[in-house]
């Protein structure tokens, strides 16, 4: 640019040409003469806008996206680009009519096209600065000797934008180097409130990390915990997820499944691998969405491609906003997006100023015609542009808003700000130094861009929406923000809702909101769904949000979401499992059926034995009764009774009473019945015995003799049974492990005695060791003649009882496994002793009473033997006995004289 200033005076240079301070120098020749784009453009002034006026403002706006690969440039933006170049138009149009704000002094414009790319808005960016690079002209001299004369530069004062917060980083960078103030109304990367790095930058919005907290508000406000983020590659999508991420982690109950960054320049196919990306994580439906505009669009073509419309739910930041361009034919993947604006308001100037522009009155503004050809899709002729004969060729007559589609740019507003934030600090500047003077002073000329910087962050003014414009220490605005959401279903009007704000804090109408298809319901963006009653949360390490569901299952219920412990050893869980109830409490009752039949038996037995005792205390001194022996018969029939009883005992609710009634009786009444029968056996078996030897009587056969050697017997089980009742006194107990189950619904704590399976055992072991040697004896005095003795009906008293206990065992001990353990054992024990007894009283009372009432006849008395004839009758029936045998088993046979 400047070797064509030269040119255009014929002048030449000798050696260095331009005197540049050194650091200056090479950064000319870093950012320009090195730059492909430049060079490309070199010796051609860049596309710009230019406006005269007395003091000249910079302007940087995305008029065209960014171009494909070795391209700058791409499509015309009509929204971020055209609209906001407008307002900066119109906005000086406003302060140049305006007599009170800056008086007498016209504010210019140089207005350039970044074309959405940071690296071209930098080339662009330097046409502000060149008027302030120092030259030394000395080596210069034109043709005829004469020094050159140099055209007085253009000096821009300050510079409003830029728009992506990428570009307004690396302009930042340049304009700090020259002291040159720069206000954006787009910028929101939370980078750009460092002061030590961006001194002269400033913002009419709030940074994105009032926006980042505004929107995990949002997302913990609608229940989500997990979801995914999406940047665009550069400083606006990095920054912005940066400081969600920081905020989330800081604010907890927020996790994030993918953060994925999006290429500058992505390739084909990159926005389906980043849809295939997010659907890893499917649960995380919420998307945060720090991206620009031309990544939103194509992130909801890829999602509309992949047939996940309706699938993920964007939280959209401004760069959405409320733009209708950045969904447009992708309206139904995006309906439910809510998403974040500056609190903003439509400026209605804007709009009659903006639909009367037409390509007659509007030829400042250079790309205004690519802006109708697209807008009218039309086609203008132009030179250098080749007609396309597919498109209708533009009349001029169409006018915006009648004959297209408009609505107000949602930073329209931010754009007047910033430009009227300039214009009152210079006003103000003014005041101060030039008081009195019309126009420019001296002072002023040129302005001094760090004492203009100091003007800018004191203004404090209503701005074009009635709201305050001002500045903190960090050049930034307060945070204001409008929440919106894309609805189309039951609405009249598809578009974006305003369906709450945020201003320090959210105030959000959920009531407002819908989702795909018209749903009221929030949907949900959650890693793992709450776990139900009675489960507990297993965390996936280094996921807080994400949990497996763990039932807590036995006697365990939930103490807390992360933790299942048992129940104390009484109780159970509730059915939810989220606390213990106490374990019913249960006894063998008296309507039971393992009650009613040994009950049953045990009246019966009772009755019978009853009846016996009394009718031997009736005929007690009949011939049957005395033979019989009637003193062990009553103490034989004693113990009976005490087995039928001790089945009451065993069914009564245990208490310590009863419980020592059990003790006492369950083998009392056995052993008195054995000691009886035992001593019986013996004193038949020592008779016969010693009869065979000499014809002297035994010792001890007398009936004193033989009560006296019955209650020994009897007396070791009771010395037993207070030697237990000392050591260890009866009470009761709850056992709460017989009858646990592995499902707790069916646990039940069981009322008993302190009577485990051994002591019972125990307690039975002395009667069962009198009964085996009562069959002992039964055994050897079998050969005895009946009619003279009841050893054989013993006999087969004892061989059937201990069939019956032989039963017995299996049964009661079978059963220790069983959840019906103490109401088989107990009928098992009851009805086997019922039996024992009912086997004596059968055999050895039954038919004598029989006799003594249905056939008293026979109840008389018989001629009575010695000693002697007693026992050589009995010898002489063994021997025949025995001589019988053995003939029977020779080979011939001889049948007795039965004459005899």
């Amino acid at each position: 640019m400047i070797s064509e200033v030269l040119s255009s005076h014929q002048c030449s240079w000798f050696g260095t040409s331009y005197g540049y301070k050194p650091w200056l120098r090479l950064l000319w020749v870093l950012l320009v003469g090195f730059s492909p784009a430049s060079r490309a453009q070199q010796g051609t002034q860049p596309q710009s806008i230019k406006i005269e006026g007395d003091i000249t403002l910079g302007g940087l706006f995305p008029m065209h996206s960014r171009g494909p690969a070795g391209i700058p440039c791409g499509e015309i933006k009509r929204e971020k680009g055209i609209h906001r170049l407008e307002a900066m138009l119109y906005a000086l149009d406003q302060i140049n009519s305006d007599p009170e704000l800056l008086p007498n002094i016209t504010l210019g414009a140089r207005i350039l096209d970044t074309c959405s790319r940071d690296t071209y808005a930098l080339e662009q960016s330097l046409t502000f600065v060149q008027a302030l690079i120092q030259k030394d002209n000395s080596d210069v001299r034109c043709s005829n000797g004469e020094p050159p004369i140099f055209p007085k530069p253009e000096r821009v004062v300050g510079v409003i934008g830029a728009s992506g917060s990428s570009v307004s980083i690396m302009v930042a960078n340049v304009l700090r180097l020259f002291a040159i103030p720069q206000i954006s109304y787009a910028s929101t990367a939370p980078e750009l409130s460092d002061k030590s790095r961006y001194e002269f930058f400033s913002r009419v919005v709030p940074p994105d990390s009032y926006q980042a907290q505004a929107m995990v508000d949002i997302v913990k406000n609608m229940g989500w915990n997990y979801v995914s983020t999406l940047a665009s590659e550069g400083n606006y999508g990095e920054s912005g997820v940066d400081a969600f991420l920081q905020i989330s982690r800081e604010a907890g109950g927020l996790c994030i499944a993918q953060s994925i960054r999006i290429p500058r320049e992505p390739r084909p196919g990159e926005f389906d691998k980043i849809i295939k990306r997010l659907m890893e994580t499917s649960n995380a439906r919420g998307v945060i969405i720090f991206a620009n505009e031309d990544d939103i669009k194509r992130v909801l073509q890829a999602a509309k491609k992949a047939n996940l419309t309706g699938h993920f739910l964007f939280v959209g930041s401004d760069s959405w906003g409320s733009k209708n361009s950045a969904i447009e034919d992708q309206e139904e993947v995006a309906e439910g997006a809510v998403t974040i604006l500056p609190k903003r308001a439509s400026i209605d100037g804007f709009d009659q100023y903006f639909t009367s522009r037409s390509l007659e009155n509007n030829r400042r503004n250079i790309w205004f015609a690519e802006f109708w050809e697209d807008d009218f899709k039309c086609k203008l002729t132009r030179p250098g542009i080749k007609y396309d004969p597919g498109r209708r060729k533009c009349t001029g007559d169409e006018r915006i808003s009648r004959d297209s589609q408009y609505e107000q740019e949602g930073k329209v507003q931010f754009v007047i700000d910033a430009v009227y934030a300039m214009a009152h600090a210079l006003h103000s500047m003014h005041l101060d130094l030039c008081a009195g003077s019309m126009g420019v002073c001296e002072k002023m000329d040129p302005v001094d861009g760090r004492m203009l910087l100091q003007y800018i962050r004191s203004v404090n003014f209503n701005g074009s929406a009635g709201t305050g414009v001002m500045f903190n220490e960090n050049g930034d605005a307060p945070g204001r923000y409008d929440i919106f959401q894309y609805q189309m279903s039951n609405v009249s009007n598809p578009g974006y809702k305003n369906i709450g704000q945020w201003t320090n804090h959210l105030r959000l109408d959920s009531e407002e909101m819908q989702w795909s298809g018209g749903d009221r319901k929030i949907p949900e963006s959650v890693c793992s769904f709450p776990c139900e009653s009675g489960e507990r949360k297993k965390m996936v390490k280094g996921v807080p949000c994400c949990w497996h569901c763990e039932l807590c299952d036995g006697y365990q219920y939930l103490l807390d979401e992360f933790t299942c412990d048992m129940c104390p050893f009484d109780m159970r869980p509730l059915e939810n499992r989220t606390g213990c109830r106490p374990t019913p409490i249960i006894k063998l009752e008296w309507s039971s059926p393992w009650a009613i039949i040994p009950v049953f038996l045990a009246i019966l037995g009772i009755l019978a034995t009853t009846g016996a005792i009394v009718t031997f205390i009736r005929f007690n001194d009949t011939p049957i009764v005395r033979a019989s022996g009637r003193e062990l018969s009553y103490v034989l029939l004693t113990g009976i009774f005490l087995i039928y009883l001790i089945t009451f005992f065993m069914i009564a609710e245990p208490s310590v009473a009863i419980c020592a009634f059990r003790r006492l009786f369950l083998g009392l009444g056995m052993c008195i019945s054995y000691a009886a029968m035992l001593t019986k056996t013996n004193r038949i078996y020592r008779i016969f015995e010693q009869g065979k030897k000499s014809v002297t009587p035994p010792k001890f056969i007398s009936p004193t003799s033989q009560l006296i050697i019955t209650f020994i017997l009897i007396s070791v089980q009771l010395l037993a049974v207070f030697i237990w009742f000392g050591v260890i006194p009866p009470h009761t107990i709850i056992d709460y492990e017989e009858q646990k189950p592995p499902n707790p619904e069916f646990a039940r704590g069981i009322l008993k005695c302190d009577m485990s399976d051994l002591s019972l055992i125990l307690c039975l072991s002395y009667s069962i060791v009198l009964m085996i040697t009562c069959t002992v004896y039964a055994i050897k005095s079998r050969g005895v003649p009946e009619t003279f003795n009841e050893a054989k009906p013993i006999g087969f008293t004892m061989y059937t009882t201990c069939i019956i206990w032989l039963a017995f065992v299996p049964i009661f001990f079978g059963t220790a496994q069983s959840t019906e353990k103490m109401f088989i054992q107990t009928t098992t024990l009851t009805v086997s002793m019922s039996l024992s007894a009912t086997v004596s009283l059968g055999m050895l009372y039954i038919p004598k009473v029989y006799v003594i009432i249905f056939h008293p006849e026979q109840n008389v008395q018989k001629r009575k033997r010695s000693f002697k004839a007693v026992v050589q009758a009995a010898t002489v029936t063994t021997h025949l006995s025995l001589k019988s045998n053995d003939k029977q088993n020779g080979e011939s046979k001889v049948e007795p004289d039965r004459s005899q």
